[in-house]
């Protein structure tokens, strides 16, 4: 039998809050066969506003050309899961996407702008978020790894999870194939697994931060504790001192309390991302009780 599921029970907890903001709102949905289903979201008539997102953001996100293209990511499961009706389902459509919740923030006006939200980055103000960043990650036979970061912030990579079960797993072969693995990591005391390394994701995320003289950031839910320690597993296994102290961990709890206040309300209600009274008085103090324009 097995254990208790962090990823599960976030995953039961987003269908209800989901289920409930749908209907109160008179949102087009759909709901995936299943015992969590998962909300998906349609595109309003004329498709200028989209349930699953703010319409300050979305309103941004289709006058970015860039951003727009993300829209358009095929979601890999909606031909078993979800009803066809002549629909063509997509990725950011679920209220499970941790992508449409990253677009959701950082696609909001004038959060570029914010001081404290890029305090807490460390990153510059005035950047333009880059979703989907090929960082080149160089490989031992001189070509280049070209998957794709979530996020770049200025100098900041960030890799964002909401309720995908881990960090995957890759076998030997493949992380030993990046040109910088053993002078990056100690690789004996990364987790191993049936012959393949745990955590993949970060590791080749680390790998990019290391090649692109950049800082990386791993955004999760503080309802996900696994994947928290996940991040600790590999970090403490960072061989270069100063990688190191470029790497982080954040959650949406967290960033949250950098954000503006229409904001945090769509987090806690749609999310069920609330801020702690703590953060937001600390917040509050150093921005002066200011919204975001």
């Amino acid at each position: 039998m097995g254990g208790f599921s962090h990823a599960s029970a976030l995953r039961r907890e987003l269908s209800l809050r989901n289920r409930e903001y749908a209907r109160r709102l008179a949102l087009d949905h759909r709901e995936s066969r299943g015992d969590s289903p998962v909300i998906c979201y349609l595109a309003s008539e004329g498709a200028s506003q989209h349930g699953n997102f703010l319409p300050q953001s979305y309103r941004a996100i289709l006058k970015n050309e860039k951003w727009r293209k993300r829209l358009a990511k095929p979601h890999t499961s909606a031909y078993q899961a979800l009803p066809r009706e002549g629909l063509r389902w997509r990725e950011l459509d679920s209220c499970n996407s941790s992508d449409a919740l990253l677009m959701n923030i950082f696609c909001y006006p004038g959060i570029t702008r914010s001081r404290e939200t890029c305090d807490l980055l460390g990153v510059e103000c005035d950047f333009e978020p880059e979703f989907g960043f090929k960082a080149r990650v160089p490989l031992s036979n001189g070509r280049m790894d070209r998957t794709e970061i979530d996020l770049k912030l200025g100098d900041v990579l960030v890799e964002a999870k909401l309720t995908e079960s881990d960090f995957q797993n890759k076998s030997v072969e493949v992380l030993e194939s990046y040109r910088d693995f053993r002078e990056v990591f100690n690789a004996d005391q990364l987790l191993h697994r049936n012959g393949s390394y745990v955590s993949y994701q970060l590791i080749r995320n680390v790998l990019a931060a290391s090649a692109n003289a950049s800082a990386f950031c791993v955004l999760i839910d503080a309802r996900r504790p696994d994947l928290c320690e996940a991040w600790y597993a590999v970090m403490r296994c960072i061989r270069l001192h100063d990688l190191r102290m470029r790497c982080k961990i954040l959650t949406w709890q967290e960033l949250a309390a950098a954000l503006p206040k229409r904001v945090q309300e769509f987090l806690g209600e749609k999310y069920g991302i609330f801020v702690s009274e703590d953060a937001a008085r600390a917040f509050q103090r150093a921005s002066g009780d200011e919204e975001i324009a």
